[in-house]
């Protein structure tokens, strides 16, 4: 340490001598994970926004973030000599490493453009500047979240067996969203007759499935003169129809599949032959990983991990095959989970934009849209979209709905109020949903369950879950009010919300039975009323454990998309051991039972028998995927940007359980181990960001963090590795 302190100050004076400048001393590492609109690899996007978002990820050994500057330049040579000539933000003291705003010169469409950026850590010292990354303007659109690009992936066979001399069965070991490429060597013209379909029957594909479980036949005409084909999949009508999301001209037709079969090949077929060209949206698999001490647990969120991937096929979130439309609800679950597995916010962003302008019918679907807006906003930081929208987003919130008392029915719903909706045709109506599939007399399918999806939820006007999803829009524009410094709203809103709540609990909430009814009017209680009120916080103290009994008396009497509410009542309950209970469930309506029936994704319904129609590809099927590190091992954003992260693990019975959660700023690691009666967590928090670790409940326990004791409570973790023992 002498010998550096004097060799700088020699330097110093030497250089000081001949009158030349000292170059600044680089202390720290440099900034990694660079994105330009949250996109981090800019290759073959084009940027939209005018003022796009820069972000980037503070290294851990710099601890936080004091100051950056970032450059912005017309050319990578320019760069190199750290000049920014289309941009220098020069020395900003501000801690945000992500959502940085461009404020240079306005930029053209069809430039290419160069960046990088430096910071100062948390004593002051500099970092070297990044790397240099690079990105192009495109046409600016109606919309301002970019898109990123799609990727292909080519799946070679995990199997590849002959059937006789001319026929083979070809499993792709997972279906996707895909066409087939065939290598084929022939002497003359003929035919092929290729099957393909996500489902298999006594060892060949179903060509008969039920519902929405894909499967086609196709010919294909082979020649002498080529080699090579794509498989001509025909469009499904009714994907392609008016409202469905159309891919790019420049990808095939697209069908889920993960079986092939070939026939009336009168040449050989090898393994190298045959390629499934997989499409799915920019996706890093490293980003994210789950292990656990149960095997079940472990194979549901690998079976969910995969679905999301694989669903993002279409650029925005759809609801499945079938129809390859975006829903409000569906996307909302969809986002949850692909922010808990990838590094990746635009897809949300871009489906957020069109539900603006593209609703659909359910009451709860438009009560969802605020929602998406508000984990957006808590995962980026970036209040754009909230900006943009605001106005419009005190619709979908359906304040305009409300009676005196402040509760909502959405047969208050008038042609005109339909239009500020944003539909197109004012003749349409809301019409509450609660969970779907409905009851058996509502649908003419015959139900292994008369009530559907319901758990025989009684429709009233005055509707127990719409009012709980109204009351938590509430709370969500009071938020955003204040946001954008619009005083008047946050006392609006926050004093609408109160007077809902109240009303929910008085109105709503039956005394004698403990519990809440499915609306005004009624004395029954479902499941459904019951699990909305404890998710979004409105069960008062002296009801937690009344409610909470019933929630668990009812079981999974609700659909893979009220799974994602009945977990979340659950773990803000306490109840993490039901929860898991759930989640690692082998009965019919259970994740495992998805797996067993042969799917590689999701379901959408637990069953086939739940929903005769339902297809294999259905991402709001995938809530494991958001709940095991939000609920089991309970990271989540405390603050917009996670500045400050919390962690809360409800781990129930598992005995050993890793985890790797991405988030805006990096990712956070987490391990767990029972070792007798002491269990160690260790956790690792990236850098520029703090959280907060809740040891809940632990009476007469001794809590160490990093080998100093604690008190019970709230332990304050710092960036790098945290130790934290829990010893009985």
């Amino acid at each position: 340490m002498k010998f550096y302190f004097l060799s700088f100050v020699f330097t110093f004076l030497v250089l000081g001598c001949k009158g030349k400048k000292v170059p600044e001393i680089v202390y720290g590492e440099e900034p990694l994970g660079l994105t330009v609109e949250y996109i981090r690899d800019t290759n073959g996007v084009m940027i939209i926004d005018v003022n796009p978002e820069f972000s980037w990820i503070v290294p851990q050994s710099a601890i936080s973030q004091k100051a950056y500057q970032l450059l912005v330049a017309s050319s990578a040579s320019q760069l190199r000599n750290d000049v920014g000539d289309v941009w220098d933000s020069g020395k900003v003291s501000d801690k945000r490493s992500s959502s940085i705003e461009y404020q240079g010169t306005p930029l053209i469409a069809g430039q290419t453009y160069y960046w990088k950026v430096k910071i100062w850590d948390a004593t002051d010292m500099p970092s070297a500047f990044s790397g240099i990354r690079s990105f192009s303007m495109g046409k600016l659109e109606k919309g301002i979240i970019s898109a990123n690009r799609l990727q292909l992936d080519h799946i070679r066979p995990i199997t590849l067996k002959a059937a006789g001399n001319t026929s083979y069965h070809i499993d792709f070991g997972k279906a996707a969203f895909a066409t087939l490429q065939i290598k084929y060597r022939t002497k003359k013209k003929d035919t092929l007759v290729v099957h393909i379909g996500e489902q298999l029957t006594n060892g060949v594909i179903n060509r008969e499935p039920q519902g929405t479980i894909r499967y086609q036949e196709v010919r294909l005409p082979v020649n002498p003169e080529e080699n090579t084909y794509i498989l001509p999949i025909r469009p499904d009508k009714r994907n392609t129809k008016v409202g469905a999301i159309a891919l790019p001209d420049s990808i095939p037709v697209l069908m889920p599949f993960r079986y092939a079969e070939i026939e009336y090949a009168e040449e050989p077929i090898l393994e190298n032959d045959i390629v499934q060209l997989a499409y799915h949206g920019y996706w890093d698999d490293n980003e994210s990983r789950f292990q656990s001490s149960d095997t079940i647990l472990d194979q549901v969120w690998d079976l969910c991990k995969y679905t999301i991937k694989a669903t993002t096929f279409a650029g925005v979130y759809v609801d499945g095959d079938r129809e390859r439309i975006p829903y409000e609800a569906d996307a909302y679950l969809n986002q949850l989970s692909h922010y808990s597995l990838d590094n990746e916010y635009a897809m949300a962003g871009r489906t957020i934009a069109y539900f603006m302008e593209h609703p659909t019918w359910p009451t709860e679907w438009q009560l969802h849209v605020a929602l998406m807006f508000h984990a957006d906003y808590m995962y980026t930081g970036n209040t754009e979209l909230i900006e943009r929208y605001y106005e419009d987003l005190k619709h979908k919130i359906l304040a305009e709905l409300r009676r005196a008392d402040g509760l909502i029915s959405s047969n208050n719903a008038s042609p005109e109020f339909m239009k500020k909706l944003g539909f197109k045709d004012p003749k349409t109506k809301l019409k509450d949903i609660v969970d779907w599939p409905p009851a058996q007399k509502d649908t003419g399918w015959k139900l292994a369950t008369p009530e559907g999806e319901r758990d025989g939820f009684v429709f009233t006007p005055i509707n127990t879950v719409v009012n709980c999803m109204y009351y938590r829009n509430l709370e969500i524009m009071a938020e955003f009010a204040g946001v954008l410094d619009k005083p008047d709203d946050v006392k609006f809103y926050n004093d609408l919300a109160k007077k809902v709540k109240t009303s929910i609990n008085t109105v709503l909430f039956d005394e004698a039975q403990g519990v809440y009814t499915d609306g005004e009017g009624t004395s029954h209680a479902s499941l459904h009323s019951n699990m909305m009120a404890m998710a979004f916080h409105l069960v008062p103290e002296t009801a937690k454990k009344s409610v909470g009994e019933f929630i668990k008396s009812r079981g999974m009497a609700c659909s893979v998309y009220g799974a994602q509410y009945l977990l979340e009542a659950l773990y803000n309950a306490g109840e993490g051991q039901y929860a898991l209970d759930l989640m690692t469930s082998t009965a019919n309506r259970s994740w495992y039972n998805m797996i067993r029936i042969g799917s590689t994704m999701t379901l959408e319904a637990w069953d086939m028998k739940y929903k005769p129609n339902s297809d294999w590809n259905h991402a709001w099927g995938a809530v494991p995927a958001n709940m095991v590190p939000r609920g089991l091992w309970g990271i989540n954003p405390k603050v917009p940007g996670y500045d400050i992260a919390t962690i809360k693990p409800q781990l129930g019975f598992l005995t050993e359980t890793s985890i790797v959660v991405p988030t805006i700023k990096g990712q956070i690691k987490a391990d767990f181990v029972l070792q007798g009666t002491t269990r160690k967590y260790t956790i690792e928090i990236p850098g520029n960001m703090k959280a907060e670790f809740d040891v809940g409940t632990n009476t007469n326990a001794k809590i160490m963090l990093n080998g100093n004791k604690m008190d019970q409570g709230i332990l304050h973790l710092k960036p790098g590795k945290n130790t934290i023992l829990i010893r009985r």
